[in-house]
């Protein structure tokens, strides 16, 4: 039995799977501990992986070589692209997935892992090396007497940590239905000097699809010619795809809904943490939203072999019975039989401003957090977390660098510069609008971004990157061939005119024509030999033919984009002495002052995005440190 690890990963959700993952195959010797080894990455609530922005992260994960993109491909039942119709750095994946398949894909695939451990238990204390000026951490203490040291903790301990479910008046211990919550961690770190708040979040009833009358619902299929989410070669796009319904409810579902708004937990003060502006419950959407007669759901399906449905947008801790009868009056759910009602559970977390930007505490070295005990919400952004951490963990203990991404290389360098500048006051939630580079920062080159950094630090494998090498070089060559191609009159004005664009008066660069709203590789290769001829001499696949059009199309939004993030990358070299006393600096304002002492930025840039710190205060600080 092996007692000392390099790495110790506490908890096994989307978090804690890919930190693991992601330590053991760059080297480490790493210990998974969880309490239920058949619920790896659980989908606790909605079995769908991305969506708006979150999409976007999970093919970063990928390119950086996380798992989370190849898992969900093997386990859709159902995939589309959202927001098709808005500008391409709008375009989001998003994919149903089986529920219980996910899992298990998850479980082989840890299982499968060299240098990867498993344990069953939970983790009831930290031991930490006292006798240094900051305390460092040792190893762990479990429920079952177990102790292991290692060098590094990744704690992902999710809505586990003093979690509490409530379903009306009643509630009971928990980290959800089904599981034990985790307590003594919390206060033990509390006792460390660390700051803990409580937060909450919400789940529906899950409903028996033999009692639903599909007959009469709105089918959502899913994308005809559907794509994936990994660049890997090794996963194909969902064959047989399931159809998600839309359902609504209706003035008579709020009456019902509101008799049980003085038993509800979240309005009668027995819930105390924040909950999620961007996915309310129902009795949130009614008290907000007073005015509106309906609200529109979307019923899922949690998998291929089973009838267990998820009703999306229905989230809710109003008492059972209210739950049943108010479901039962939605059209098509008039037979209903539900497999158990919808909860609300409290948990705790860590603001994440007591984080450096590689995710290790401040606090405690060799310590890092990941996931929901940071104050976010969505599989998506805990993943990310979870990989970074996971990364940046073996990194330190090699004595190396750690990781870090800039708000112009990825959504997750936006995440984590969020979660660590600027805090949470809610659970944190990931949006396009949230990028300032949101067209730098497509689903569709992630690769392009974060591809050469997988390779280079090592989780991307050499077959990969040379599939990452020819797409690029593919991409290259068609934009290259549109921009060097001459389209004659005769050749092309028919299909303009069909497109609704303006026909040519003399003949033009293909890359000009393609700058046209309407026009397309797609529509141009069906009148212009030369081009097919072209993609299937070079072997273009639909991908690449797709991104090189977005470059084309965009090429000048893009290049100024980048033009303004390098501009603010020199805030970012002017970096800020470690410990410097910003309070003995009366030219701040005293806002600056407090603020700055308590994020410790690392460089201006940092600085500069801390809320209360002004434009004024950047000035300050640029003559102190260095313009």
């Amino acid at each position: 039995m092996i007692l000392h690890y390099d790495i110790i990963v506490i908890g096994g959700g989307h978090a804690g799977c890919e930190a693991a993952a992601a330590a053991a195959r760059l080297g480490s010797r790493t210990l998974l501990l969880t309490m239920d080894m058949a619920k790896f990455a659980s989908m606790s609530c909605n079995p769908a992986v991305g969506g708006v922005a979150k999409g976007q992260i999970v093919r970063e994960i990928d390119a950086l070589g996380g798992k989370m993109g190849i898992i969900t491909d093997r386990t859709s039942i159902q995939f589309r692209m959202l927001n098709r119709s808005k500008g391409a750095a709008m375009w989001s994946p998003r994919a149903q997935c089986d529920k219980e398949a996910f899992s298990a894909a998850w479980r082989h695939t840890l299982e499968n892992t060299t240098n990867l451990y498993l344990w069953q238990d939970s983790v009831v204390e930290l031991v930490f090396d006292m006798s240094a000026e900051k305390p460092r951490v040792q190893g762990v203490k479990t429920k079952m007497g177990m102790e292991f040291s290692c060098e590094k903790v990744i704690l992902t301990a999710g809505t586990f940590l003093g979690g509490l479910m409530h379903v009306g008046s009643s509630s009971a211990e928990g980290g959800r239905a089904g599981d034990q919550a985790s307590q003594g961690l919390t206060e033990q770190l509390r006792a460390l000097g660390f700051e803990v708040g409580r937060m909450k979040t919400g789940t529906p009833a899950r409903l028996d699809a033999r009692t639903i009358n599909f007959e009469i619902l709105e089918p959502q299929y899913g994308d005809e010619k559907p794509s994936k989410f990994s660049f890997s070669s090794e996963t194909e796009s969902v064959k047989e795809q399931l159809p998600c319904f839309l359902v609504y409810t209706s003035k008579e579902v709020h009456d019902i809904l509101r008799t049980g708004f003085d038993r509800s937990p979240l309005f009668n003060g027995t819930i105390h943490g924040i909950g999620p502006r961007y996915c309310p419950s129902i009795e949130d959407k009614l008290r907000t939203f007073a005015d509106k007669e309906e609200h529109q759901l979307f019923l899922e399906p949690e998998g291929r072999h089973t009838n267990e449905y998820y009703l999306n947008g229905f989230s809710s801790s109003l008492p059972w019975e209210v739950q049943w009868e108010a479901l039962h009056k939605i059209e098509g759910f008039e037979d209903l039989h539900i497999y158990r009602p919808g909860y609300a559970i409290e948990y705790d977390y860590f603001p994440p401003t007591q984080l450096h930007h590689s995710l290790e505490t401040k606090q405690v070295e060799g310590l890092y957090f990941a996931g929901q005990v940071n104050g976010t919400t969505g599989y998506e952004e805990a993943a990310a977390q979870g990989l970074m951490a996971g990364i940046n963990a073996h990194r330190s203990r090699k004595g190396e660098e750690p990781i870090v991404l800039n708000r112009d290389e990825a959504y997750i360098g936006v995440l984590i510069d969020d979660l660590v500048t600027k805090g949470v006051d809610e659970p944190y939630r990931m949006f396009t609008s949230r990028a300032e580079y949101r067209i730098l920062l497509r689903q569709d080159n992630a690769d392009a971004r974060l591809t050469p950094l997988g390779y280079e630090i090592g989780l991307i494998s050499r077959k990969r990157f040379g599939e990452f090498t020819k797409k690029n070089r593919n991409v290259e060559s068609l934009i290259s061939f549109a921009q060097g191609q001459s389209v004659k009159i005769a050749e092309i004005n028919d299909y303009l005119i069909s497109v609704g664009s303006e026909p040519l008066t003399q003949g033009k660069k293909l890359a000009d024509l393609l700058m046209r709203n309407g026009v397309t590789f797609e529509g141009v290769r069906a009148v212009l030999p030369k081009l097919e001829k072209f993609i299937i001499k070079e072997e273009i696949n639909n991908e690449e033919i797709e991104e090189a059009e977005i470059r084309i199309k965009y090429r000048g939004y893009i290049e100024r984009e980048k033009q303004i993030a390098e501009k603010l990358h020199r805030l970012e070299e002017i970096s800020i002495p470690e410990g410097f006393d910003f309070m003995a600096m009366n030219s701040l304002t005293i806002e600056a002052r407090q603020k700055l002492s308590r994020i410790r930025p690392q460089t201006i840039g940092q600085a500069s995005r801390i809320p209360g710190v002004s434009p004024a205060d950047v000035n300050v600080l640029l003559i102190k440190f260095g313009r």
